[in-house]
């Protein structure tokens, strides 16, 4: 009787889930509007860039690994490498350092970058390379892609993630709120961890009409760069939760009590967005008043500008009644 080799079965048991992975992220419309991420998502093997992780569980983080002595552990790994949830990748004390985010949630963020044949494109949080991969495959291998990371141990096993799935995009250790200058200027930057403020040096490294999609008060910032010190855009409606950036200066208000605020508002998703974008500008009373008298509006009606004279945060119109100044 003929037989499979054990690397055979998990290679076609990546090769099942990986599609399943697809037909899932297409069944959410991810990438309606720019279908062409669909065969990067076919194409790029997740499970190369996860050879382990962690799954949380009553009693703590559990170790999923490729190279585990059970063939039915293994197993585990390579349906969970592409199942449609964020992986955690690297824990330090129990505090979660680095992950691979949830693939349609990547999607999302990859459609809405608009990105087009030959631009320049800067990653801001390297993570596991898988985006990276995603990019390099959409833009080819011909230095359009950058990805950058403070912690030499994640460049390090980014890049050979990278390379054992034939992806090459360059790959530099430092800090992303300062971007990657020797390599500027970009059409496009993308951020897959969350800042406190968008940095001047991305809209600096960015051509003019460039697109910069950040993580931002627990939604997505899609910003277009008109100068060096000029950048306007929306959120897009999605809600989205990323492990803060390390490296630059990280001061964060400390969250407002709530006391006052009706219990429906306090465990609204949306209000609590709210209070996230305007952290300090309005008191909770006030972005209670707010919320109601707008009907609880959605991420996609507010926005943000950054200027030359600051930054700020607005619903509906920039140059309407609700504007509030954010740090810069």
């Amino acid at each position: 009787m003929g037989g499979h080799a054990p690397g055979e079965d998990l290679d076609r048991l990546a090769a099942s889930a990986r599609a399943a992975m697809v037909r899932e992220i297409e069944l959410s419309g991810a990438w309606a509007d720019d279908p062409v991420w669909r065969a990067a998502f076919e194409a790029v093997p997740r499970h190369l860039f996860v050879p382990y992780y962690y799954v949380a569980g009553p009693g703590g983080y559990e170790r999923r690994w490729g190279e585990h002595p059970d063939p039915a552990a293994r197993e585990r790994w390579v349906r969970g490498a592409y199942a449609d949830t964020p992986l955690a990748t690297r824990l330090r004390d129990g505090e979660l350092l680095s992950s691979s985010s949830q693939p349609s949630l990547m999607a999302t963020m990859l459609t809405a970058l608009r990105v087009r044949d030959g631009d320049r494109v800067l990653e801001i949080g390297a993570g596991t390379g898988y985006n990276a991969a995603l990019l390099a495959h959409r833009l080819g291998d011909d230095g359009l892609v950058t990805t950058v990371d403070l912690d030499p141990e994640i460049t390090e096993s980014a890049r050979r993630h990278l390379d054992a799935a034939g992806y090459h995009p360059a790959v530099v250790t430092g800090d992303g709120a300062r971007g990657v200058p020797e390599r500027a200027p970009y059409d496009r930057v993308i951020a897959t961890c969350a800042l406190p403020r968008v940095p001047r040096p991305w809209l600096a490294q960015c051509r003019p009409g460039g697109r910069i999609l950040t993580p931002f008060a627990t939604g997505l910032l899609a910003l277009t760069v008109r100068d060096a010190d000029h950048a306007e855009g929306r959120f897009l409606p999605t809600p989205a939760y990323f492990v803060p950036l390390r490296g630059a200066e990280q001061s964060r208000p400390e969250t407002p009590g709530l006391g006052g605020v009706p219990r429906r508002a306090r465990e609204d998703d949306l209000f609590r967005f709210l209070l996230a974008l305007t952290r300090g500008s309005l008191d909770p009373q006030e972005a209670y008043a707010l919320w109601e008298r707008e009907r609880a509006p959605g991420r996609e009606r507010y926005g943000v500008t950054v200027g030359d004279g600051g930054t700020w945060a607005w619903l509906d119109d920039p140059a309407g009644p609700y504007v509030w100044p954010l740090p810069s």
